[in-house]
């Protein structure tokens, strides 16, 4: 069921009232840093003039985006399907279908994927890229 939700997400679309972007016409891009990290840039800086960017992320299993810090970037996640754990400041937090987790600019955080791979709705303001 999970993962049900989440190929809503990945052919999903952002409604505007000036455009509609359909999700599935965007390519899935490699992180360029973190290996089993994939990247759905929904919005980014060159549709907002750099004020909020909103990408889907899919880790694969038992993969991880390493410890970081964004700046001057707050960011946030919304766990769409499957399980995991964020390392947020030093708090471990699970990582489960509903969660929302936020990283303030400058905070340390890392994310951590089940056996299952774990999807998000990542958020930055302002815009990542």
């Amino acid at each position: 069921m999970e993962k049900d939700l989440f190929e809503k997400f990945n052919n999903g679309e952002l409604r505007l009232p000036e455009k509609t972007i359909l999700f599935k016409e965007i390519a899935w891009s490699k992180h360029p840093v973190f290996e089993g990290v994939e990247l759905k840039h929904i919005l980014t800086s060159k549709e907002t003039g750099g004020e909020y960017s909103f990408h889907l992320v899919r880790i694969a299993p038992d993969k991880t985006i390493q410890n970081h810090t964004h700046d001057p970037q707050l960011e946030t996640h919304e766990v769409i399907a499957g399980y995991g754990k964020c390392i947020n400041n030093g708090k471990e937090l699970i990582y489960e279908p509903g969660v929302i987790s936020i990283m303030p600019a400058k905070i340390p955080h890392e994310v951590h994927a089940g056996s299952d791979g774990l999807y998000l709705f990542a958020k930055f303001i302002p815009a990542l890229c």
